[in-house]
């Protein structure tokens, strides 16, 4: 009896530290490819200090391992989906014993563990240390910058607490919440991190629809359109004689007024871009020109139709089933029963379209005005701004499973703490978010296929009362 004892403490210590090897060889992938892309945008450094480089550093450091949960939190989902399906497919093969459920469940912890280290300490921390200089009448140096830091973190700490108190009062004001707030690991942490959650969301409902429509325009840029009733040699050729109009304006433009010059070098950029891309179009193949770009369009026309069809069979599901809740809701578990009928051709579908949804709220989250200046830059991007890029990144992956869920996109259970929100358990709160964002995307669809038109009617509105003003 005590032989099996052992020899089950003896599987349980070897399966946690294959286990933990695994989370750290996952997450070292993501760690370096983190700081590849950070290291593409981030502006090169000039003559520093010992002093500046060691600060620039620790924040490079610390937005790089942000960025990597991140990516962990976009990956969580769709790697639930594809193991639950491999273990389902192969339960007793010997190469995927290491794929468990223990694994899964760790995963999903780990990742609301770093989440919630990254966004109220890690960021914070980066932010301040980066922009403290020490405090005044102290010796300059890391030693004072690191103690600024620290007394600005503690005095940010004490003003979130109050803002969560105050907040939990007016939404519970019953002594038993109150006191729970003493609890900060049990109770004050994760209502705190559900509170980011449900902004992390509502975020998501105000960029994943403007995303959705904007996709066919960066596609579009992206891609070669088809060459219909276009003569591209005459535009090249007008191209090419505006600008060599501009060059021989600059060349001889010493009287020129700046702000003129400056005006003559935009138009002369401008123009070189317009030739690059018409020899782009002109060399493409006839493939590429009238194949590439209908299916494309075609695709992600069919990808947001399915995505509002997903969503308003969720509204109908949830108005007569109650275990179509968020919250709530125990499915069989890991590797236990497949959520598709079509298995791997299901998931594939359903992890293609969490992707899909998760780039396109990163291209709403860029195109919306108010965060249009955080958009980065290749080698041209600060410190400061990589910060508020990651910080964001991170609210919106963080919060990509749990809107996957409540739109219903996914039947997949939300595991660990993302399962916990409060807010999930609400039913007016589920649906009204299903129905904004089904109303929404289809609106912002209507808007973007409809917009030449409009465009045509208004120039055809113009002409006739200009024609009916003359007479």
């Amino acid at each position: 009896m005590e032989e099996d004892d052992v020899s089950i403490r003896e599987q349980n210590f070897y399966s946690q530290v294959r286990e933990c090897i695994i989370c750290f060889l996952l997450f070292a992938i993501l760690y370096i490819v983190s700081y590849f892309i950070i290291k593409r945008y981030k502006r090169k450094a000039d003559e520093q200090e010992d002093e500046d480089v060691t600060v620039n550093r620790v924040s490079l450091f610390l937005s790089t391992f942000t960025l990597a949960v991140s990516a962990g939190a976009v990956l969580l989902l769709p790697f639930s989906i594809i193991s639950n399906e491999i273990l389902l497919s192969f339960p007793k093969s010997y190469y995927i014993q290491w794929l468990n459920g223990s694994l899964i469940h760790g995963l999903w912890n780990l990742v609301s563990l770093f989440s919630n280290l990254c966004l109220f300490v890690l960021m914070p921390f980066a932010f301040f240390f980066l922009e403290s200089e020490g405090f005044a009448g102290l010796k300059k140096g890391i030693k004072a910058r690191i103690l600024e830091t620290v007394v600005m973190l503690i005095l940010l700490a004490l003003l979130i607490f109050g803002i969560v108190w105050v907040a939990s009062a007016l939404i519970d004001n019953s002594s038993a919440s109150m006191e729970s707030l003493y609890d900060l690991w049990e109770f004050y942490l994760p209502y705190l991190y559900s509170c980011i959650s449900l902004m992390g969301c509502l975020l998501l409902l105000l960029c994943t629809p403007v995303g959705l429509s904007r996709m066919f325009a960066v596609m579009g840029q992206l891609l070669v359109k088809p060459t219909i009733l276009e003569d591209l040699d005459e535009q090249m050729y007008i191209i090419s004689l505006q600008e060599e109009a501009l060059q021989r304006k600059l060349n001889g433009g010493r009287s020129v007024v700046d702000n003129n010059m400056k005006r003559i070098e935009h138009d002369l950029l401008n123009a070189k871009a317009m030739k690059c891309k018409l020899e782009r179009r002109k060399n493409a193949s006839p493939w590429e020109r009238n194949l590439v770009y209908p299916a494309v369009m075609i695709l992600l026309l069919i990808a947001t139709s399915f995505s509002v069809i997903l969503v308003t069979c969720n509204i109908l599901r949830l108005l007569v089933d109650e275990t179509a809740m968020p919250k709530g809701s125990k499915g069989p578990g890991i590797g236990n029963a497949s959520l598709f009928t079509f298995g791997f051709a299901g998931a594939a579908l359903e992890i293609i379209l969490i992707f899909y949804l998760m780039v396109s709220s990163v291209v709403g989250f860029y195109s919306l005005r108010f965060f249009g200046s955080f958009t980065p830059r290749k080698d041209d991007t600060t410190m400061t701004k990589i910060i508020g890029n990651c910080v964001s990144i991170l609210v919106l992956s963080s919060a990509l499973p749990v809107m996957s869920r409540t739109l219903g996109i996914t039947r997949f259970d939300l595991l660990g703490d993302f399962g916990r929100f409060n807010w999930l358990g609400n039913f007016y709160i589920v649906v009204t978010y299903n129905l904004i964002f089904a109303i929404v995307t289809t609106l912002c669809l209507m808007r973007k296929f409809t917009s030449a038109v409009r465009e045509e009617l208004l120039k055809a509105i113009g002409i006739v009362s200009y024609v009916l003003y003359i007479r």
